[in-house]
């Protein structure tokens, strides 16, 4: 079935599994109360296999269920229950008192697994630390790896201990013979209990990990011990994790000693592969103790509501680096003016800023290039090969919805048949991850580009090299050094605890392991093969390197490209005459714009296999200047040297309040004192 019919699908088998537990538990009920033995025999095994389904498949109807008041407690109780109504319409008068040792021991089972649940919680807590860090020795917080999934789940834990009581149920309800029912609720009992003890030897003063004030301690001493100098400060949701992980290799050239902040527990996991210690603060008063540590700057690659509490620390600066620039309006957010500076690219990100007038000032805005850009391959002259290889990275929708944001709705699909229909295109799709993510057009449009890709696929063919060894072998080799193994189970302690100190040239293990495997994987690909690229790898600045033209948005997209002065185009989704978009829009000063029906293409494959043709050749050069800076020095000089004169402001700024503080507070008084 396609896949823009999967919601339909999903609603579809909600509604089914939602049919299928009602109606098991009506039957269920109607055999306990006749009594009919092959029916409550058949609707028990169905309720049990609905749940199954629920917990494997089905994760939101079980939380759907829980807000319902109808969670797995209710469901199993209930369950259970009409087991014994059963049992007992089966059975003369005088059976009631053979079954109450029965209930009684149902009831203590029921009872026992409240009490596990209750110090279940109670041993999450105790391994819910005030702080998260990867890449530190955090052996003396007395870490250990996490109980069993199956201790802390509920659901779970009630579906499998609660199996041999129910089973027991059954069986009697089938042969007659309570002995059935009397092993299976023992039998439930004893896993319970010892569910039970396991749990509660983790609350011994020993085996669980530091407690509060001890953890904060600890993370003192240790920023006694690193002393860090400057940090890469983070906060934001799942998808944005990109945003930081560009600037960390960046961070890692600086030398010295760095450091990763990060506000979300979860974010700790969706950094990428790196050296540097990573540290998260989740309360703000934890957050508060980088105030008395050696910290003196904190770089910002994106806002977010909790950037406001760490910018009250009055002895770190800040700065604001952005995760990409481009005209779009968020390239100059008003909030920017809360940083002490604001670190652009180059000459025209200033005078964005100076156009905007949200109150930054142009004393408080420094040029520093973008280090991440250093290593783009520069343009090395027309394609050679059989084929040219046409990236489209399209932008997504925005918050705003703004029409003219994204080429995916409007252009995706022309842009896409215009570029397939040239027998010499390689084309390369690599969407915005968040696309569909406001706007379902989007990801419809998304979805129909993707499959039109695939249908040029099958109908081209061609020589496909041998499954890569070498790539396998690089794969391997990178997965090695860049992903953490845990168990199933492990929770953020037993990851802190897997995650200690790296070991010594790891980093550089990873740039060239990395290096090798985009290498590999290019290699391996089909010359004629279309490709859509989603995974994490190959980066986007890997596809640039193997593009002989790029087709985007007015996005950060298109001003990074420009490092290698390749051709590029323009989607305009608009409405604004061509004139006028320039006019609005700097960074397509050097480009070809493509209206939505995609009637330039023909002419911009032409210009870039034929340099004759391509009138923006110098453009692109002076544009990148504009964009990017100078090429000497480096990026990354400019932005090491930005660093380190903060860091001078920071110093300085300390020791002014240190003069200040001894200033103003008077020195006790010597001398004897007057009765």
């Amino acid at each position: 079935m396609p896949e823009p019919s999967s919601p339909r699908r999903r609603t579809a088998a909600q509604l089914l599994v939602l049919a299928a537990v009602t109606a098991a538990f009506a039957a269920q009920a109607v055999a306990a109360l006749r009594p009919h033995v092959p029916l409550l025999l058949v609707s028990t095994a169905v309720s049990l296999a609905v749940e199954c389904v629920l917990y494997r498949w089905q994760p939101g109807m079980v939380s759907l269920f829980a807000k319902s008041h109808a969670d797995i407690t209710v469901r199993h109780v209930l369950r259970d229950l009409l087991l014994v109504v059963g049992l007992l319409r089966l059975g003369e008068q005088h059976r009631e008192t053979q079954y109450a040792p029965l209930v009684a021991g149902l009831l203590a089972f029921y009872a026992l697994h409240c009490t596990v649940q209750a110090v279940s919680v109670l041993v999450r807590r105790t391994r819910t630390l005030p702080v998260l860090t990867r890449n530190i020795d955090a052996s003396a917080l007395r870490l250990s790896p996490a109980p069993a999934s199956l201790l802390r789940r509920p659901g779970h834990r009630l579906l499998v201990f609660g199996l041999p009581a129910t089973a027991g149920l059954t069986a009697t309800a089938v042969t007659d013979d309570a002995r059935y029912a009397a092993a299976g609720v023992a039998l439930a009992l004893l896993l319970t209990a010892v569910g039970l003890c396991a749990l509660l030897l983790r609350l011994l003063p020993g085996r669980r990990p530091a407690g509060e004030q001890e953890v904060l301690d600890w993370f003192d001493a240790w920023l006694a011990e690193y002393r860090p100098t400057v940090g890469l400060y983070f906060s934001g949701g799942p998808s944005s994790a990109y945003q930081a992980n560009m600037w960390l290799e960046p961070l890692a050239g600086l030398g010295g000693r760095p450091v990763i902040v990060l506000r979300e527990r979860f974010m700790v996991q969706r950094i990428a592969a790196t050296d540097i210690p990573v540290v998260c603060l989740p309360k703000v008063s934890t957050l508060m103790r980088l105030e008395q540590s050696t910290l003196q700057v904190l770089i910002h690659p994106s806002n977010s509501g909790k950037t406001s509490q760490v910018l009250r620390i009055p002895t770190i600066l800040h700065t604001f680096v952005n995760h990409g620039e481009s005209d779009k309006l968020s390239s100059c957010n008003p909030y920017a003016k809360a940083y002490d500076e604001v670190w652009v690219a180059g000459p025209a990100a200033r005078e964005r800023y100076a156009l905007a007038e949200v109150g930054v000032e142009d004393k408080d805005v420094v040029e520093i290039g973008r280090p991440q850009l250093d290593a783009v391959r520069p343009y090395a002259g027309p394609p050679t090969g059989a084929y040219t290889t046409v990236l489209y990275a399209p932008t997504w929708e925005g918050w705003d919805g703004n029409p003219g944001n994204t080429s995916v709705v409007a252009a995706g699909e022309n842009l896409v048949r215009a570029l397939l229909a040239d027998p010499g295109v390689r084309l390369l799709y690599k969407p915005h991850p968040l696309t569909g993510s406001v706007d379902p057009r989007a990801g419809a449009a998304d979805r129909r580009v993707r499959e039109l890709i695939r249908a040029a696929n099958r109908e081209r063919s061609g020589a496909r090299p041998a499954p890569s060894e070498e790539l396998a072998r690089r794969t391997a080799e990178l997965d090695r050094l860049t992903t953490a193994v845990f168990r199933a189970g492990a929770d953020q302690v037993e990851r802190m605890l897997a995650q200690s100190a790296p070991e010594p040239g790891r980093a550089q293990a990873v740039a060239r392991a990395t290096a090798a495997w985009e290498e590999a994987y290019w290699a391996s690909l089909p010359e004629w093969e279309h490709q859509v690229v989603t995974d994490a790898r190959p980066e986007l600045y890997s596809c640039f390197d193997v593009a002989d033209l790029l087709i985007s948005d007015v996005s950060s997209v298109i001003s990074d490209f420009l490092a290698s002065e390749k051709p590029y185009a323009v989607a305009n989704t608009s409405g604004l005459p061509e004139e006028a978009f320039r006019a609005a829009f700097p960074t397509v000063a050097a480009a070809t714009v493509l209206t939505p029906d995609a009637a330039g293409v023909p002419a911009l494959l032409e210009a870039v296999r034929d340099p004759g043709k391509d009138g923006f050749v110098g453009a692109r050069a002076e544009l990148k200047r504009r964009l990017l800076g100078p090429a000497v020095p480096t990026s990354q000089q400019r932005f090491a040297a930005a660093v380190e004169a903060l860091c001078a402001a920071a110093r300085e700024h300390r020791a002014r309040a240190a003069r200040r503080l001894t200033a103003e507070v008077p020195g006790q008084r010597r001398g004897t004192l007057i009765p």
